[in-house]
This record gives C-alpha cells, structure tokens and sequence, in this order.
C-alpha cells in the first residue's frame, strides 16, 4: 500500500513505522491516524514481523502534537469522534500481540507523548522535550493521555505536568518512569535495534501472552492474576514452548 503521511519498511522480522511529515513536525492529522491504523493492522497481521519500531522523521519532532489546524473549529461532537479516532488507534497499538518500541525524537507533545506512551517500550534521545500542552488550547488530551500518563508516572505528576502544560526534558521523563532509556540522537535507532533483536529471540506466542496479561492489571474490573494464570497454563503444549524447553536441555538456542 502506498502512504502519503508514513514510511514503512520491513527488514529483518522488524517493521519500522516513519511519521512523515516534517515540515508540520510530524503532526498527527486524521489522515496520519488513518495511515498508522492500517499500518499497525498490517504489521500485527504479518506472522513474519516480530517488532514494530515507531519514530519520526528529521531531527525536530517525533510527533509535535495533533493537527491543530484540523480541529480548531470542531464542535463537542466532532470532538468526541475525534478522540475515539485516536483512541482505538493507541489501544490497538498498546493491546497489539507484537511488541512495539518508541524511538522518540525531538519534541513528543500532545498526541505524539499519547502515542509514545501507547507503545510497550520507549527510548528517547537527548535532545528530546515531552509533555501533555492541551490545556493551553483550552482542550485536555484525548487519545487516553489522562490515563496512561498518570499509570506511567503516577497521578501527581500526570496532574502537574497536564495543568502546568510545561515540557519536560528527557532526563526527567527517564527519572519518572515515563521512558525506558536514553541515548544521543545518533544512536536512537540502533539502539531500538538492539532491543527489538533481543524480543525477536523469544517466542512471540509467549511474548503475547505476557502483553495480554500486563495489560490486564490496568484494566478496571479485571483480575491481572486470574488472566496470567490462563495464559501461562495456555501455553503448555504449544509448539513454541516445546522448541523452548527441548533446546534449553539440548543447550542450544531455540528457533521460534
């Protein structure tokens, strides 16, 4: 399929997912939201990929925010698809069986922090600047920022930093828990690279059993540890774990 709005490519069991659209700092627009969702669908489809590796091009931005020019004029109801829009498309990503990486770039605001933090890992360079500004525009974020926010660095500081609208470097976001790892911007992919060869070793039957069952602790209502026990039991049997444990006595290294 051809994107106006992304790049993709598929090397080495890993699909790399480019927002392009620089000279808007890569602001996510209905028609880049429309691109990802299929993108994202494709990618989880394909039995052959084993990561997907999201970031942003140029050096500026990962994802300076949404589209403001799109929306300016919305009234409460355009408003409410809007944010179901990018809702479901975060929740696909998040709840997706194959285990997406962040490589954030440059300033991640608004929608582009949502979307950093609806993936499973995040890894931001140096020079990076992140933060929730919506209630400056007199709006607050709407593709499920309040709630992963605040699961991340917990309610106090989801709090200061959406009704500050302030930004915080990249250091701050590693000391709150809201990143994984930093690196220089050189290093950003090779160094998202690098984890996502680690999760392709691994069985991917195991590893989507173990997001489904992290998941679940979020989920009100639902017992994390009831849904554990049913997918650790479930994975008994299979042919992955089979190849796993046969190689782990035969000393060598499985092949998933």
């Amino acid at each position: 399929m051809i994107y106006k709005n992304i790049l993709i490519e598929n090397k080495e069991k890993v699909c790399y997912v480019t927002i392009n659209r620089p000279e808007q700092l890569n602001a996510l627009n209905a028609s880049t939201i429309s691109e990802l969702s299929q993108a994202i669908n494709q990618a989880e489809n394909d039995k052959g990929i084993r990561c997907i590796i999201l970031t942003g091009s140029g050096t500026k931005a990962f994802v300076a925010g949404a589209d403001i020019k799109e929306f300016a004029r919305f009234n409460k109801n355009k408003g409410e698809n809007l944010a179901e829009i990018g809702q479901e498309l975060f929740f696909n990503i998040e709840t997706a069986s194959t285990p997406s990486i962040a490589a954030i770039n440059g300033f991640t605001l608004g929608g582009g922090l949502e979307l950093a933090m609806s993936c499973h890992i995040r890894i931001a360079s140096e020079n990076s600047k992140m933060g929730l500004p919506e209630v400056s525009l007199g709006v607050i974020p709407g593709y499920g920022g309040t709630q992963r926010l605040a699961n991340l660095v917990g309610k106090g500081k989801a709090l200061e930093m959406i009704t500050t609208a302030g930004m915080i470097t990249a250091n701050e976001a590693k000391e709150w828990g809201l990143i994984n790892h930093i690196c220089t911007q050189e290093e950003l992919l090779p160094a998202a690279e690098k984890i996502a060869n680690k999760i392709k070793r691994n069985s991917p039957l195991a590893i989507a059993k173990a997001i489904k069952s992290v998941n679940a602790g979020f989920i009100d209502g639902v017992n994390g540890f009831e849904v554990e026990k049913k997918q650790f039991g479930a994975c008994f049997g299979t042919n992955e774990f089979i190849e796993g444990t046969t190689a782990f006595m035969e000393k060598r290294k499985a092949n998933f």
